[in-house]
C-alpha cells in the first residue's frame, strides 16, 4: 500500500449522475455545476460524453474555464474491426477538446464474449490501441475497467491483463469500476490489494455503485487497499441505486481516515452549501438524513442527549458541524426538558433567564401540544413563534378577520373534467380592514395567494417567500373523515434560508392555513417588520 495521502476527486455527477431517474441537466446546468465543483476543489469534473447528445455537445462546444480542477470527457474504446483512428465515436471523444479523456472498456470476459461477441484478446488490444491513440491528443488519459470486479472474480487473469494493458498504453489512471453495484468492501479491499502489486496504487482509482448500500464503504476499503482516485457523484446521484456519494467520501477520507485531497479545511466548510445547492438546482428536497450535510445529522431531541452537549459537544458529535458547513439542531419535543429549550434558545439568539418560571410553563404547552398532534422536533420555526410570543413581545402583524375557500369541478367544451379552487380573505392589516380574492390549483395554493395578494403592499419583504414542500399526515385513521390532520410545511427565501411550520386540526383546510400563517409571521419577525 502506497504511503502517499493524497486522493484524488473525481466527479460524474454531470454523466453518470445525470442517468438518475428524474434528473435532466441543460448545457447551463452542467457549465454551472462544473464552476462550482471547480470552486471548492474538485480534482477531476466529468463533463458528459460527446457525440452522445445535443447537450452534451453544447457543453463541450463552450467548455467552462477551471482553474482548480479538469474537465474529462468520457467516452467508450475502439469498437471491434476499426482503428483507433478511424472510429467517429471515440474521435469524438478525443477530439472534445477537454484535456482529460476517460475511456471505458470491458474488463469480464463474459461481457467480451455476450456483450461485444469478441475474443477476450481482441478487448485487450481495443484498451491498448485507444488508450494509446488518445494519449498523442488530450493531455491526460485514463480507463474505466467495466465490470471489473465480477470480472477479477470470475477470471482474475484476464481482468488484471485488460488494466495493465491500459497502463502500459499510456493511461494515468486505471479505474476499476463495480459496475453492477454487488460487490461488498472486503472483497474490494482484496481485490484492490492485488492489483496495486500489477499497477502502483498512485494509478488505481475506484468507481462503486450503491446496489448493497455499499458504494461509500467500497470506496474507502479501496483507498485503504492502495488506490489513489475516488469516482463518484454528489448526493450519490447516479442510475438504479445511485453512485458513491462523494459528499459523504470526501470528509470521511480528510476528517477520518487522515487523507488529503484537492479541498483545503476552508472548501470542506462548503460541502454542505454545495450538497443543497445541487438538490436546489434539480428542485428535490435535500435529504435531512444524509451523513455530514443533512439538517438532523446533528440534531439532538433528548434531553440527557442535549444536556451533555452543551458541556462538550463530542459527547455526541463524531465531528464539529461546522467543519462541513452545517450546524447543530436541538429539538424540541414533548421528550424535551429544559436543555433543550435553553440550548434551542441560545441557537436563535433569545436571552432567556433560566429561573424564568415561565420557562416551566412552555415545556408544559409543548407537550400539551404534542399531544393534541403537533410536532415541533419537526417545526422549529412554529416552536420560535410559540417561545417568542410566550417570553417577548411579537407583533401582531395581521388579523384574520375571517376566510372561505371554494372548489369548483366543471367540464370544458372538450368533456375535460376541470377544478378550480377559489380563496376570498379578510384580514385586518395595520389598522385597515382588507378583503380580496384569489384562484389556485387547490385550495392550499389559492390560500396562499390570496395571503400573498393582500399583504404584499404592506409588507414587501414576503415577496422572496416561496413553499418548497408540503405534508400532510392523519394521526387518527380510525376516525376516518373525521380524523385529525397534521399539515407541515416548509419555506424558504431568495437567500435560500428554510424553516419549517406546522399546523393541526380536525379540518385539513384549517391546518393549512395555521401552518401558512406561521410561516409568512416567522418571515416578518426574523426579517424585522413592523406592524
Amino acid at each position: 500500500m502506497s504511503d502517499d495521502t493524497r486522493v484524488y476527486i473525481y466527479d460524474s455527477t454531470l454523466r453518470d449522475g445525470a442517468q438518475t431517474h428524474g434528473v435532466d441537466f441543460s448545457a447551463a446546468d452542467k457549465a454551472a455545476i462544473t464552476r462550482e465543483l471547480d470552486a471548492i476543489g474538485f480534482d477531476y469534473v466529468e463533463g458528459g460524453w460527446p457525440g452522445a447528445n445535443p447537450t452534451d455537445d453544447a457543453f463541450f462546444r463552450s467548455l467552462p474555464e477551471t482553474t482548480r480542477g479538469r474537465i474529462a470527457a468520457f467516452g467508450m474504446t475502439r469498437r471491434a474491426g476499426r482503428s483507433a483512428d478511424n472510429d467517429p465515436g471515440l474521435q469524438a471523444v478525443v477530439r472534445s477538446g477537454a484535456p482529460v479523456v476517460t475511456l471505458v472498456g470491458k474488463s469480464w470476459d463474459f461481457q467480451c464474449e455476450v456483450a461485444l461477441g469478441i475474443e477476450p484478446a481482441e478487448n485487450v488490444r481495443m484498451i491498448a490501441d485507444s488508450i494509446a491513440h488518445a494519449a498523442t491528443v488530450a493531455e491526460e488519459v485514463m480507463f474505466d475497467a467495466e465490470h471489473f470486479f465480477d470480472g477479477y472474480k470470475a477470471n482474475p487473469a484476464f481482468a488484471l491483463d485488460c488494466v495493465k494493458a491500459a497502463h502500459e498504453a499510456g493511461a494515468r489512471w486505471v479505474v476499476l469500476c463495480d459496475t453492477n453495484g454487488g460487490t461488498l468492501p472486503h472483497e474490494v479491499f482484496d481485490i484492490v490489494s492485488e492489483v496495486v502489486k500489477v499497477v502502483p496504487g498512485s494509478h488505481v482509482g475506484i468507481h462503486c455503485h450503491n446496489d448493497t448500500e455499499n458504494a461509500v464503504a467500497n470506496s474507502l476499503a479501496a483507498v485503504r487497499a492502495g488506490a489513489r482516485q475516488v469516482q463518484g457523484t454528489l448526493n450519490g446521484l447516479g442510475e438504479r441505486c445511485g453512485n458513491a456519494n462523494l459528499i459523504t467520501i470526501i470528509p470521511t477520507l480528510m476528517l477520518k481516515m487522515g487523507m488529503t485531497t484537492g479541498l483545503t479545511e476552508a472548501d470542506l466548510k462548503g460541502l454542505t452549501k454545495l450538497s443543497r445547492s445541487l438538490d436546489a438546482r434539480l428542485n428535490r428536497v435535500p435529504s435531512r438524513e444524509a451523513a455530514y450535510v443533512g439538517e438532523r445529522a446533528f440534531a439532538h431531541k433528548g434531553g440527557l442527549h442535549v444536556s451533555a452537549v452543551a458541556k462538550d459537544p463530542k459527547c455526541y458529535e463524531h465531528v464539529d458541524p461546522d467543519s462541513i458547513g452545517n450546524k447543530r439542531l436541538i429539538l424540541v419535543s414533548n421528550q424535551a426538558g429544559l436543555s433543550n429549550i435553553l440550548a434551542r434558545f441560545d441557537e436563535i439568539g433569545m436571552e432567556v433567564d433560566r429561573k424564568d418560571p415561565r420557562l416551566a410553563r412552555l415545556i408544559e404547552l409543548v407537550k400539551e401540544r404534542e399531544f393534541q398532534g403537533y410536532a415541533y422536533d419537526g417545526a422549529w420555526a412554529s416552536f420560535e413563534l410559540l417561545a417568542r410570543r410566550m417570553l417577548e413581545d411579537v407583533p401582531e402583524y395581521f388579523k384574520v378577520d375571517s376566510f372561505r375557500v371554494i372548489d369548483e369541478r366543471r367540464w370544458n367544451a372538450r368533456g375535460q373534467l376541470i377544478t378550480l379552487s377559489e380563496a376570498i380573505a379578510k384580514l385586518t392589516v395595520q389598522g385597515e380592514r382588507n378583503m380580496t380574492v384569489a384562484e389556485g390549483d387547490g385550495p392550499v395554493n389559492a390560500l396562499d395567494a390570496c395571503l400573498r395578494k393582500l399583504l404584499l403592499p404592506y409588507y414587501p419583504q414576503l415577496s422572496d417567500l416561496r413553499l418548497v414542500d408540503f405534508k400532510v399526515r392523519i394521526l387518527n385513521p380510525e376516525a376516518a373523515t373525521a380524523a385529525v390532520t397534521r399539515v407541515t410545511i416548509e419555506s424558504a427565501d431568495g437567500s435560500g434560508v428554510r424553516w419549517t411550520t406546522v399546523g393541526v386540526s380536525e379540518n385539513l383546510i384549517d391546518a393549512s392555513f395555521e401552518a401558512l400563517s406561521d410561516s409568512i409571521n416567522f418571515k416578518l419577525h426574523r426579517d424585522g417588520a413592523t406592524a
